[in-house]
This record gives C-alpha cells, sequence and structure tokens, in this order.
C-alpha cells in the first residue's frame, strides 16, 4: 500500500522572513542564530553574498548556513538568497523594518500601550505574511464539510479555542473546545472519518495538546494544528499546520500574550472561511442567534 505523504510547505514569502527568525532563534544553536539574525537584519548585503561569503561574515560553516536556511523553511541559500534579494526590494521601496521594543518596569502606561500597539501589529502583519494560504484553503474545506469539530487547547490557546468552537456554533455547526486534556482524550476516541480535530499550541510541543489530537488522528478524523512551531512534535499527527508569529518574549511579556494574538487571526480566517463556504446555512443560523439574543440587549 503507497503511503501518504503532506506535500512539503512552500517556502515563506520574503516578508516573512523576519518572522520566522523571531519565532525560530530561540530554538536554533548558536552558530545558526547568527546566520538568520545576520540575513534578517541585513537581506540586501547578505543576498549579495554566496553561500561561502555569508558563512564567513558570520564565523560559520557553509553547512551551517544551509541547515539555517531549510530550518527557515527554504530548500537550499539559493532560494533564501532570492528572498533576502526580494526583501530588500521591499525595503528599498519603502517598507519600514520591524522594530521590538521592551516593556520596562517603570515605563508609563502611555509608553506601555504604545509598545504593545507596536508589537501586536507587528505579530499580526507577520502572521499574516507567514500563513500559508493553501494550507488555510485546505482546513477551512475540512471543517466546512465536518460531522463534528473538536478543538484542543490548554491555558491562553484554550481561550482562542472557545472562541472559535462559539463562533462555529452560532452557524450551526457542532464544535467543542476541550480544556481538560482527559476529557479531550476520551471524546477524541470517538472522531472518525468526516470529523476535524484541531490543536491549538504555540509551542508545538504541548502533550495534553498533541496526545488528545495524535488519537484522533489515529481514528481517521481530519487534523488541523495552529502552531508557532511548524516543527515541533504536533506537526507529526496534523494534516493542516497554520504557522503563527510571536512577539520576543520578555519579563513582563510571556509568549502566551503575542500568540493569543496570532491565534485569533488565524481563527477568525478559519472562522470567515468556513462562513463563507455555508452562507447559505450560516447566514440564517447567525441571524437566529441575533434575534434569541436581542431581547437580553435591550437598554
Amino acid at each position: 500500500m503507497a503511503v501518504e505523504t503532506r506535500p512539503a510547505p512552500a517556502p515563506p514569502a520574503p516578508a516573512a522572513l523576519a518572522a520566522k527568525v523571531r519565532t525560530l532563534a530561540p530554538t536554533m544553536t548558536r552558530s545558526m542564530q547568527r546566520v538568520a539574525e545576520t540575513v534578517a537584519s541585513d537581506p540586501a548585503g547578505c543576498a549579495a553574498l554566496t553561500v561561502t561569503g555569508l558563512a564567513e561574515r558570520t564565523g560559520t560553516s557553509e553547512a551551517t548556513v544551509v541547515r539555517t536556511s531549510r530550518l527557515l523553511g527554504y530548500p537550499g541559500y539559493r532560494d533564501l538568497r532570492l528572498a533576502l534579494a526580494a526583501l530588500a526590494a521591499q525595503q528599498a521601496a519603502g517598507g519600514a523594518p520591524a522594530v521590538t521594543a521592551d516593556i520596562a518596569v517603570d515605563d508609563s502606561l502611555v509608553d506601555v500601550v504604545a509598545k504593545l500597539a507596536q508589537e501586536e501589529q507587528q505579530c499580526l502583519a507577520d502572521t499574516a505574511a507567514a500563513l500559508d494560504v493553501t494550507q488555510l484553503e485546505a482546513a477551512v474545506a475540512a471543517l466546512a464539510s465536518a460531522r463534528r469539530i473538536d478543538v484542543y487547547g490548554i491555558g491562553a490557546s484554550n481561550l482562542v479555542g472557545q472562541d472559535l468552537a462559539q463562533k462555529l456554533l452560532r452557524i450551526g455547526l457542532i464544535a467543542h473546545a476541550h480544556a481538560d486534556p482527559h476529557l479531550a482524550v476520551t471524546n477524541a476516541v470517538q472522531m472518525r472519518t468526516g470529523d476535524v480535530a484541531l490543536a491549538i499550541t504555540h509551542s508545538g510541543r504541548t502533550t495534553d495538546v498533541i496526545e488528545p489530537l495524535r488519537v484522533a488522528f489515529d481514528h481517521g478524523a481530519t487534523t488541523i494544528a495552529i502552531t508557532g512551531r511548524p516543527d515541533g512534535e504536533i506537526a507529526a499527527y496534523a494534516d493542516h499546520i497554520l504557522t503563527t508569529s510571536t512577539a520576543r518574549e520578555s519579563e513582563l511579556r510571556p509568549a502566551a500574550m503575542s500568540s493569543r494574538t496570532s491565534q485569533l487571526l488565524v481563527v477568525d480566517c478559519l472562522f470567515i472561511g468556513v462562513a463563507q463556504r455555508t452562507y447559505e446555512t450560516a447566514a440564517p443560523a447567525l441571524s437566529a442567534s441575533y434575534e434569541a439574543l436581542a431581547h437580553r440587549h435591550q437598554p
């Protein structure tokens, strides 16, 4: 029997390169970090370098440059170099470089608001740039035709999962978000072909989220992962992977804050896509839910 393999994801768009570096750099070796941070900070200069030249500039080896290129999502250094040239052209045409500003303990609330707004906007832009629309379309198609939908997430990711589940319920789909890992697994056992299981984990290695997704996958359900680490353990059990971005973590800004922002964007994209595909039934269902609650919003 032939083994079905998932097609390789398309290389990230040039504009998504900086986002990939921010997301993956903490897990890279120090030498790979030097390569990644150098190409992200000076795409024009690096685009003019051969693999040997970039290795010399970063004090690494050619093999490290190639491994870094592949980890960032490019088949090889040649593809990364083309992306760098395209990114340099975009920046020369007026694109502003990304700026990250940590929040300090003595910052005024005015500064906090400005810094958070800047980080949130950058996080959303990075996620939109990196999102694989082919994978998104496949996930939307699966959700729109699903018999039932289970959503798994822990902590902040569960809040995002609840948001998606309640949206889908309002357009007539059977969807439930599970925060209890035991309940998630026992529900996953009941999943079958035609069902969809969706897991949300920024790290890609949250055991309490991976386990129910694996069980659903083994039982024939279509599986979707929303994660900041498309190369994490979660990928082994995901038919479709939707990648999110995150701002740099700091003492006063844990990763869960910015990952939640990017996850909510992906969730909204999924919901709108499903609502478009099922408009004939979704529109009346939304109207009915609005009418059912209208009396509760009267002054």
